[in-house]
């Protein structure tokens, strides 16, 4: 039986562990958190997850709120331009619809899943010499932690990385009480989009006391929206939230107002420096270890790649850990690893936020095309699912010119 360690306990690292596990693998997985502080602590991320990235939690078991998490089957999206103005507006509906369950949740279930069927979990932190020894003991280690000093060990890859800085700040609520402009249509996610002062999203989700609404503020640094870096309580955030909405998007501040945090640590604040690093590093002379999900390929969270790109790419270590057979896990193999999904999908979901951060022209006239064409509303709803599709309509502006054209 081949011994494989993974570093970090989120989507991907979760999930990786589970699938190897059930593929007949020793595992050991470290973990910052034991179940009870993950499920008791502050939330982890906005995530929300569509269609493909369902079907694989599916398929390997693992959806296990089905039933209970809202179902959202459609993004009602608007242009609010200055001052509180609803310029343009059209509804995404993609193929299948998209889910959100609180990681604190999830994380804590999977951990006790893993440990339930025969995994083994340390629970510690890892700086260098942790994770050596952890690498000395196994066969394959993965580093599946987007914070933290192990991915500080993956060197930044600058021909891949396009951006040096945040282009947003990012602050998250978990709310009960939110109220909706459409009740028949419900559950819908809300996005407005504020040129020059950032983005909101509404995304019906699951937490630990029911059903909730998330609200991201993704906030142009120095501007308007952000207006959270001293890190409020919920409370306060929640009061600030509603003073925004009354200025910015006032038909949503009437819809807030019966709103509370879901709990204690339901807020969130931060920003993220789109980073693209190498999925290799050697920690000693032939000892590399592989990194996996945000260790390797971080995104802004707004086009809410971040988990979804995590489970694609714990399928696919997956599948090519179990066609590896009996043969050493190189460094060559781990590069080509990374590399084919590199190819598959993580360049896509880099490219498609990266035009969702800068919003080039040709993507303006998307939306306008979106407000008139259903069709335009609903590729575009599905590139947010599969981002694939980004290179073959919205890559370049000829590509969008010569799709919108048939219309």
């Amino acid at each position: 039986m081949r011994r494989i360690a993974i570093a970090g306990a989120g989507q991907a690292g979760l999930q990786l562990g589970l699938g190897l596990l059930a593929a007949g693998f020793e595992v050991t997985v470290v973990a910052a958190r034991t179940p009870g502080e993950v499920r008791g602590g502050p939330v982890l991320s906005s995530q929300a997850m569509f269609g493909p990235a369902l079907r694989i939690e599916a398929a390997a078991g693992l959806d296990l709120w089905s039933g209970e998490v809202p179902r959202v089957g459609a993004v009602r999206s608007v242009l609010a331009a200055p001052p509180a103005v609803r310029a343009l507006e059209f509804t995404m509906v993609p193929d299948e619809p998209a889910e959100s369950v609180d990681q604190r949740l999830k994380m804590a279930r999977w951990l006790e899943l893993l440990e339930e069927r025969g995994g083994r979990v340390e629970y510690r932190t890892l700086d260098r010499a942790g994770l050596t020894k952890l690498a000395l003991r196994h066969e394959l280690t993965v580093v599946a932690t987007g914070r933290g000093e192990p991915a500080s060990f993956f060197e930044r890859d600058a021909s891949r990385s396009r951006h040096d800085r945040p282009l947003r700040t990012i602050s998250c609520l978990y709310v009960h009480g939110v109220g909706s402009p459409e009740p028949a249509t419900e559950p819908m996610a809300r996005l407005h989009a504020l040129p020059g002062l950032g983005e909101l999203y509404l995304q019906p989700a699951l937490t630990r006391s029911g059903p909730c609404s998330i609200l991201l503020w993704e906030a142009v640094p120095g501007g308007p929206l952000d207006c959270f870096a001293d890190r409020p309580g919920p409370r306060e955030q929640a009061k600030r939230i509603r003073e925004v909405l009354a200025e910015f998007v006032p038909w949503e501040a009437e819809l807030w107002a019966g709103a509370e945090p879901t709990d204690k640590g339901a807020g969130l604040y931060g920003s993220v420096t789109p980073t693209v690093r190498r999925p290799v590093a050697e920690l000693a002379p032939e000892l590399p270890v592989l990194g996996i999900g945000d260790t390797v390929v971080l995104n802004d969270p707004i086009t809410g790649q971040g988990a979804n790109s995590a489970a694609r790419a714990a399928e696919h270590y997956l599948r090519a850990i179990v066609e590896h057979g009996s043969a050493p896990f190189t460094a060559e193999w781990m590069q080509d690893t990374f590399e084919a999904f590199w190819e598959q999908h993580a360049r896509h979901a880099v490219d498609f936020t990266s035009a969702m951060l800068t919003v080039p022209d040709h993507l303006q006239a998307v939306f306008a095309a979106a407000a008139a064409h259903p069709e335009v509303a609903r590729r575009f709803a599905n590139t947010y699912a599969d981002p694939a599709d980004y290179a073959h309509w919205l890559a370049t502006p000829e590509l969008t010119s010569a799709y919108l054209g048939g219309f």
